[in-house]
């Protein structure tokens, strides 16, 4: 009984209350102060001010699961240019638990990060650790991957974690289905997380010094993502996370649903994209009305020997880098590329006893070029100048147009930019099923 009362409280509110509701003057510890946006795509950039830095957006986060982003101290990461950064509730929460972290000032004073952090708040853990977890109503339930013990973690424990990590920015901890699953699972997901997020709300003991933002979810279901995106726009928060997405789904459906999301969520407040983090995805999203992402793609690259260059992709390890004395890219002004170590250095590093130094110096490489990109697409944007900016994206990562992804043509043609044209067009609406309405079920 209790249960079912709960279900019908938090159900979606109806739009008009949505729309009243998403206009409170709260105090957030946040501050987004638009600085420029797109007269043709939905792309804006923004100061957003939060209590341990301001972040300029559209802004790509590192991600340091358990505190720390592999292969480099959190001074070099600050020199590189980032002024925020992630770490993951659940991890940190199991390892090194959160009254270390409280003693130590928060995983500011733990990691030694004077900048903005944001956490995960362990939702995505109920996929990536489905063997190992159990989700009902009151939480989820998991085996510690560690040494095999439970962890009890729900919306108010996740919180409590979070609270003691002492992040600018947490997550409401929300019910999470792989992107393919289809059927009543999706929609149950979807109601809890808004009950969750109630909870997580009335949970948060520091609301003047840590935001939180609601995650939208519903599948690849439109109807879903509405009745998420209008309850959420109800509760008063200082920002929003589009989660459920880059789980393999079709591209042609991905950009539809981040389309959706932008569109209906409150112009004013910032829009995260969780877990997609692929260059050429970044500057889709951003044309598409994304603020913020998050990716373990720099990093993980970098331990398999890929350097990122505005061309796409060098495998180091391959014979031909062997005798290549040039820096992996000499447009790039890091550490890595400034610092006379050639291609040819770096492959034989990453095949020899050299790798861990040999990764440390190709992940230094690959988050600069992401911040590069994104401070880029930021900098077109003051100059008003961001279409042609995606143009030349995609020439050199695309000499022959041919080659242009088809999914990424449609997405930019429906907020004005044509690629194969050269001319900005007019904007089109289209549905997740590729005519109207997005209408994949």
């Amino acid at each position: 009984i209790q249960r079912q009362a709960l279900e019908v409280l938090y159900l979606p509110r109806p739009s008009l209350i949505c729309m009243s509701m998403a206009t409170s003057n709260a105090a957030y510890p946040l501050k987004f102060n638009i600085i420029s946006k797109c007269g043709t795509t939905a792309a804006r950039t923004a100061k957003m001010q939060l209590p341990h830095a301001t972040v300029d957006t559209p802004v790509f986060m590192p991600v340091g699961t358990k505190g720390s982003l592999k292969a480099l101290t959190t001074d070099e990461l600050s020199k590189l240019g980032c002024r925020i950064m992630l770490g993951n509730t659940y991890h940190l929460g199991c390892r090194p638990g959160p009254e270390i972290l409280s003693s130590s000032g928060g995983l500011h004073g733990y990691m030694h990060w004077p900048h903005a952090l944001l956490t995960d708040s362990g939702g995505f853990q109920m996929v990536s650790l489905s063997k190992l977890c159990n989700i009902d109503e009151g939480g989820v339930t998991f085996t510690s991957p560690y040494d095999g013990t439970e962890l009890r973690l729900t919306p108010e424990e996740s919180i409590r974690i979070q609270n003691g990590i002492g992040a600018d920015i947490m997550m409401q901890l929300d019910d999470v289905v792989h992107s393919s699953t289809t059927g009543p699972r999706v929609k149950e997901a979807m109601e809890r997380s808004i009950r969750w997020l109630d909870r997580c709300l009335a949970a948060n003991a520091r609301p003047t010094q840590q935001c939180l933002f609601p995650i939208v979810q519903g599948g690849l279901d439109s109807d879903l993502r509405i009745q998420s995106l209008d309850a959420l726009a109800s509760r008063d928060v200082a920002g929003f996370a589009i989660g459920g997405l880059s789980g393999g789904e079709a591209k042609s459906t991905f950009w539809r649903i981040v389309k959706l999301c932008t569109e209906r969520l409150p112009a004013g407040k910032p829009r995260y994209l969780m877990g997609v983090g692929l260059p050429l995805d970044l500057v889709v999203c951003v044309a598409l009305g994304v603020d913020m992402f998050d990716c373990v793609l720099p990093t993980r690259t970098a331990r398999f020997g890929v350097a990122l260059v505005p061309e796409g992709q060098l495998q180091l390890k391959k014979r031909q880098f062997e005798t290549d004395l040039r820096p992996i890219d000499d447009r790039c002004s890091c550490p890595c590329c400034t610092g006379g170590y050639s291609r040819a250095y770096l492959a034989t590093l990453l095949k020899e006893d050299g790798v861990t130094l040999g990764c440390s110096l190709l992940t230094a490489h690959n988050v600069a070029y992401m911040l590069n990109l994104m401070s880029e697409m930021r900098q077109s944007l003051v100059d008003g100048k961001f279409s042609e900016f995606v143009r030349h994206f995609f020439r050199l990562q695309y000499p022959n147009p041919t080659d242009y992804p088809e999914w990424a043509v449609e997405a930019l043609k429906s907020v004005g930019v044509s690629l194969l044209s050269g001319e900005d067009v007019k904007k089109s609406s289209c549905n997740v099923d590729g005519s109207g309405d997005v209408e994949v079920k």
